[in-house]
């Protein structure tokens, strides 16, 4: 078994589409508005976008648990503050040796944004 997909619920499919592919960068691979839901190239895992219903709304703005990692996060945090992305935590290195920030989607999710390279490193 391997994890193929993780979903992330959102309110606007729309607007998350904006926002992961023109904040984020991420391809879109898929998007069916009909049916709420998006799939973007992710490296070796897709991330879903899905649109939640009433009885999901609890699933929108809390944490993923999801990380992003990034080759340069200083200069990755630099350009996303400029785009207006809200960040939680700044580029912080972590009492483990790791290197990362935390970021929100429009929806209020929260993912991790990480330099591996740093920790590994």
């Amino acid at each position: 078994m391997k994890i193929a997909y993780v979903n992330v619920f959102v309110t606007d499919l729309e607007r998350a589409l904006a926002f992961y592919q023109g904040a984020l960068g991420l391809r879109l691979e898929h998007a069916d508005g009909e049916h709420g839901y998006a799939s973007f190239a992710a490296g070796p895992v897709r991330l879903g976008l899905a649109v939640a219903g009433a009885e999901q709304s609890a699933l929108t703005g809390r944490h993923t648990g999801v990380g992003l990692d990034v080759d340069d996060l200083e200069a990755e945090h630099a350009r996303l503050i400029g785009l207006g992305v809200r960040f939680t935590m700044p580029p912080t290195v972590q009492p483990w040796g790791g290197f990362m920030a935390l970021f929100e989607d429009p929806d209020g999710n929260v993912f991790y944004l990480d330099q591996v390279s740093a920790a590994a490193g």
